[in-house]
């Protein structure tokens, strides 16, 4: 009856654990299909072999976003599975080797701190059941890595650890309490036949904890050993394997050489030690790599969708399409994109636009999938499902970043095998040294040698770290793209700023036209027009919106733009086809003649004669203005040390002009993407760091070279931005409080770096030295694994984005040196 109950509590408590961040679903309205997904997909491998459900757990490669072309005719996919039984570097690097042996499988990234896996395949040579199955002949367990199949992942491995830790705990108080009368007996007080009873006990107790409880150590080093390498369950196992037969033969042979005492309490107490710092590890772990999944997986795993009858019925998310209509309840997240038909409420659109407050959305207004439903129920027509939506793009590039490992996790992971090894030769000289003074002395100081190293800690060091700061930044708008570019930026000392649409508004507006022949103007007017709203361009968006209404009047035909330089098309009467021609639409270089010249900002309409003579159309003259917050950040940057740098390609005298206002005094104008490059790599060639903020329209090879790169998301889409950053939103304070976070979160790596290294250099010479029993070392190995991963959360709570808001705004409104926040 107690164990019923207490199975009881523990399903419950691991189920709230798993659960506790998601939205509460009505079970018994979810299709069972959907319920059971996960077990069918572990169960029945062969099932994910249809290409139908691919889409579900990946995407074409190469391809954000829509699939253009059916799922069978694909030639490449990439595909993303949520992993369990893994925990250090070397299980990592075990999965890789597994798939990589699989013929088909053109790339792999595993990531031990997020769990998951990014697999590159072929699908006429491979099938996802074929490499899938390779993980588990390789002694572990994969699932697609949608939602609801890693949320069940995740509960079942609170539940494991939870039932491990609890009968591990059980054991070492019952054990505990048979070694207590050798410790507190006076001598001859004990009778042997007492002792020995009390130690068969013990040792009758030991074996379910060792076969249930210690079963992940064992089965993990007998996987390793099998393919011939050293991992972090070898030392533990064999920890472990020593200190059970050191006692046993002191259990069975008393009088023997092993039979003055034995380890039973100090064994279970460093697997109790150990198994509770690996659940609080994996409860942290959820905290803080997981938190972007808490930003990917926030999408319902069924919705309520309307039927003929005009009821509504909730049905799986992948069943529904575009024409639906859907009923969105309070608390739910908005699963396409689509139109409100009836009702109004206020919607979190925060991670997809960047907009921090909640925007009222009612009846014909279009709501975002991913974006949360606050207040009221809305029905919803579906627009966009899937991969054509801004949701999915923001999966894709928050995905790749996941399984990404950055330079010093890499160096990292080299370095722990190399360290196992070392450590197994202590082990053994340390018990050589021992064995002429007590051979129980002797192995149980191997023993506590093998337990307390902790490679571990030192692996999980960087990507723990770097995993929370980048789900903590998505939760401000601010999408990594790239886990290294985290490291770049902490460092970088020279930061270049485009002009356009960056440290300028995006609302630029024609203030004054000029032609040459005014009977012309509003053919030109009309004409440039059409040719701007090919372009996504802030410049050529406010050209386009001087003449939209006349750009009716001209058909293009075709059109190339020329990366920092303007438009050149080949344009034509749309009522008469007759009259043709190319014309060029840009740059005073690229469109401008003596003909027709601006000392303001303006925009040059030209003829194209050939391709060394054009003749002057038109030119239009501009207004900008910098953003707000432009003068703020630039001063608070240089107040930290940064040198802020203006590279522009427009006109001399309009870069002059905003760097004045801005107090930048190293700028260029008329800059070429070859020539912005070319400065930047100058710059890095003398030994800087630099960064580079830019649109992502015509900066691509620029924010590639950069060591670290901002886009505007607003400004590009999403699939072709080339930065490491993407902010969501227009706020330059968020370039400013990016930097911030990034320099907290390397300082938090180099602290758990420090810390794992000054903690096995202090530990092991102190075990060798028979200082440090085993269950002393157990219990070191788990608080520093759990050190690292606490110090780590620290980056996910939403006081400390808070405290580098406020550092950042301070330094915004005064003088000094910008203060990192603590």
């Amino acid at each position: 009856m107690h164990i019923k109950i207490l199975g009881v509590f523990v399903d419950t408590l691991a189920a709230m654990s798993a659960n506790s961040q998601q939205p509460s679903l009505d079970l018994e309205k979810v299709d069972s299909s959907c319920l059971n997904s996960a077990s069918t997909a572990v169960g029945e491998l062969h099932l994910l072999d249809d290409p139908g459900e691919w889409a579900s757990f990946g995407k074409p490669y190469g391809e954000p976003g829509a699939q253009a072309v059916p799922a069978e005719d694909v030639q490449v996919w990439e595909s993303q599975v949520a992993l369990d039984g893994m925990y250090c570097a070397t299980c990592a690097l075990t999965i890789e080797d597994a798939l990589r042996a699989v013929p088909g499988v053109r790339q792999v990234e595993v990531s031990a701190a997020a769990k998951r896996a990014k697999v590159v395949w072929s699908p006429d040579k491979v099938l996802p059941s074929q490499w899938i199955n390779a993980i588990e002949k390789a002694g572990y367990q994969a699932v697609p890595a949608n939602d609801a199949l890693a949320r069940e992942l995740r509960q079942a491995q609170h539940r494991k650890a939870l039932w491990r830790w609890l009968l591990a705990t059980f054991c070492m108080m019952q054990v505990m309490m048979y070694a207590w009368p050798s410790y507190s007996a006076n001598p001859d007080d004990l009778l042997m036949e007492y002792e020995r009873l009390l130690r068969w006990a013990s040792w009758v107790i030991c074996i379910p904890m060792l076969i249930f409880a210690c079963g992940p150590f064992f089965s993990g080093a007998w996987r390793d050993l099998k393919q011939f390498r050293v991992s972090m369950d070898m030392p533990v196992a064999l920890g472990m394997i020593i200190t059970f037969i050191v006692s046993s033969i002191g259990t069975f042979a008393p009088t023997g050489i092993f039979g003055k005492e034995v380890f039973y309490d100090s064994l279970t107490m460093f697997v109790c030690f150990l198994l509770t710092g690996r659940w609080l590890e994996i409860r942290l772990r959820d905290r803080t790599a997981g938190a972007l999944d808490a930003v990917l997986n926030r999408l319902p795993d069924s919705v309520e969708q309307r039927q003929p009858d005009g009821g509504f019925v909730r049905v799986p998310l992948r069943k529904i399409s575009v024409g639906d209509v859907l009923r969105v309840l309070p608390g739910e997240a908005f699963p396409a994109d689509g139109l409100i038909l009836a009702g109004r409420t206020q919607a979190d659109e925060a991670l997809l636009t960047g907009e921090s407050r909640p925007v009222s959305r009612g009846e014909g207004e279009r709501v975002i999938a991913g974006s949360y439903n606050l207040t009221a129920p809305v029905e919803l027509q579906v627009e966009h499902v899937g991969g054509q939506t801004k949701f999915a793009q923001i999966v894709d590039l928050m995905e790749s970043a996941s399984t990404q490992k950055p330079r010093l996790a890499q160096l990292a992971d080299k370095v722990a095998a190399p360290f196992l090894i070392v450590v197994l030769m202590l082990a053994a000289a340390s018990a050589m040294y021992w064995w002429s003074e007590s051979p129980g002395q002797a192995l149980m100081v191997a023993a506590s040698v093998l337990i307390v190293t902790c490679p571990c800690a030192l692996s999980l060091a960087t990507p723990v770290a770097m995993l929370t700061s980048a789900g903590t930044l998505a939760r401000q708008g601010v999408l990594v793209r790239n886990l290294q570019g985290l490291e770049a930026l902490a460092s970088i000392d020279t930061l270049v700023f485009d002009k356009t649409g960056t440290l300028t508004k995006d609302g630029m507006e024609v203030s004054e036209m000029a032609v040459l022949n005014q009977s012309k103007a509003k053919d030109w007017q009309g004409l440039a027009a059409a040719v701007a709203l090919q372009s996504r361009h802030p410049v050529s968006k406010a050209v386009a919106g001087f003449g939209v209404a006349l750009a009716v009047e001209w058909q293009v035909l075709s059109l190339e733009e020329i990366s920092g330089q303007g438009l050149r098309a080949q344009v034509q009467k749309a009522n008469d086809a007759a009259v043709s021609m190319w014309v060029r639409l840009g740059s005073k270089k690229f469109a401008g003649t003596g003909q027709l010249c601006s000392e303001k900002q303006a925009v040059y309409l030209a003829q194209e004669i050939s391709t060394q003579e054009v003749r002057s159309l038109a030119l239009f003259e501009l207004n900008e203005s910098v953003r707000k917050e432009a003068q703020q950040v630039v001063t608070a940057l240089q107040q930290s040390g940064v040198d802020v740098q203006l590279l522009s390609g427009d006109g001399r005298q309009a870069v002059s002009r905003i760097a004045a206002q801005l107090g930048i005094e190293r700028y260029d104008a008329e800059c070429s993407p070859e020539t912005k490059l070319k400065s930047i790599l100058t710059a890095q060639q003398a030994g800087h760091r630099v960064g580079m903020v830019g649109d992502g329209l015509n900066d691509g090879p620029v924010l590639a070279g950069a060591d670290a790169s901002f886009a505007f998301g607003k400004a590009v889409p999403l699939a072709q931005a080339k930065s490491d950053f993407v902010v969501l939103s227009d706020n330059l304070e968020l370039v400013l409080q990016s930097i911030l976070l990034a320099r907290k979160t390397l300082r938090i790596v180099r602290q758990n770096l420090f810390w794992s290294a000054f903690y096995n250099a202090a530990s092991i010479p102190l075990a060798m030295m028979g200082l440090m029993p085993a269950w002393l070392a157990g219990l070191g190995m788990a608080l520093s694994s759990l050190l690292v991963v606490l110090n780590a959360a620290r980056l996910a709570k939403p006081s400390t984005f808070a405290a580098v808001q406020l550092s950042a705004r301070a330094s915004l409104q005064t003088p000094g040196v910008v203060a990192l926040a603590k």
